[in-house]
């Protein structure tokens, strides 16, 4: 499932609504972290005060592979953004509820 959300370029930021983002996606997905495969981050070039993976480790979350990558320039993209894709062994009949925080409801208003 994938998911965005804006923010600020502070450590305390980045942790903070990074934390609220997965939150946000395993609530609205009933997801139990032992089903987590794996977390895929990327972060717009002005986000480097932190890793958003980091933050997850800061949360407790240990035992989940992440990676974190710095999102293509693009002129005139959304700044400022985390993105995320969660990799989750679920069941095919589930439907996944992808989600969009803040300024970055814009890059998905179809389901934001």
């Amino acid at each position: 499932m994938r998911g965005a959300i804006t923010t600020e370029n502070t450590k305390e930021d980045i942790f903070r609504d990074t934390i609220y983002l997965i939150k946000e996606i395993f609530n609205n997905n009933a997801i139990d972290l032992t089903d987590v495969i794996s977390i895929i981050f990327s972060a717009t070039k002005d986000l480097n005060s932190a890793y958003p993976a980091e933050a997850l480790r800061y949360y407790g979350i240990t035992n989940v592979p992440m990676m974190c990558f710095q999102e293509m320039d693009v002129n005139g993209s959304l700044k400022k953004c985390i993105r995320v894709m969660v990799l989750v062994d679920c069941d095919k009949e589930k439907m996944v509820k992808h989600v969009y925080l803040k300024d970055a409801k814009s890059l998905r208003p179809d389901i934001a």
